[in-house]
């Protein structure tokens, strides 16, 4: 308890700093977030269309996804340097496979019949995609969001180590000097940030299950 109350305490007497630092590590998820979906969604909308080609290469960006974030972040030192750009560039490769990986399964599961019905009723194609297929597949779609939003907000906390800025700053500044208070003003946050997402995300998927099966 003594150590959550100086971390507390330490917090309150950071000035701005700690605002400064909860504002990047929000700017700097989103940012990549926002870039993951223009890419991701679109993406496994088209590779779902693809039958044995676009499998192989969900599984390459499946595979892809055990690289570890600091490695890219480091990959990314000589061609981009330090700071927010390469820091919001390695968390958006994190977070593409989730989304299109989930995004090409859940297009593929819609129920072909269903489709059939659409062009029966002479629905062009572009129609078909976001009157049928898209909240059909809207759940899954979701759930590659909150796993993507959650891994992250997590993994922002290394852009710390390139200049990235963030709630990391506190997580390494705990570690340098051994003190415990100050690790948790940045570990706290982030992880209630992650539960926020992940209960949040968890009921607009479910929201979208019931009113898909409608």
């Amino acid at each position: 308890m003594d150590t959550l109350r100086q971390a507390w305490e330490y917090a309150l007497n950071s000035n701005n700093d700690f605002l400064d630092a909860v504002w990047a590590h929000l700017r700097l998820s989103g940012v990549a977030l926002l870039i993951a979906v223009a890419i991701g969604v679109p993406l496994g909308i088209w590779i779902s269309r693809y039958g044995g080609a676009g499998q192989v290469l969900v599984n390459v960006l499946g595979i892809l996804r055990v690289v570890p974030s600091v490695a890219v972040l480091f990959l990314l030192l000589p061609s981009q340097g330090t700071g927010f750009r390469p820091s919001a560039i390695a968390l958006t490769f994190l977070a593409v496979p989730p989304l299109l990986i989930n995004t090409d399964a859940g297009m593929r599961a819609v129920d072909k019949s269903v489709l059939e019905a659409g062009r029966g009723l002479g629905m062009s194609a572009w129609r078909l995609l976001w009157r049928v297929q898209m909240p059909l597949a809207l759940p899954v779609v979701l759930a590659g969001l909150r796993i993507a939003t959650v891994e992250v907000i997590a993994s922002a906390t290394l852009a710390t180590l390139i200049g990235g800025g963030g709630l990391g700053d506190f997580i390494q500044a705990g570690l340098a000097l051994s003190r415990n208070y100050i690790l948790l003003v940045g570990a706290i946050p982030v992880a209630l940030m992650a539960l926020v997402a992940e209960i949040g995300l968890s009921y607009v998927q479910r929201v979208a299950g019931r009113q898909s099966r409608a």
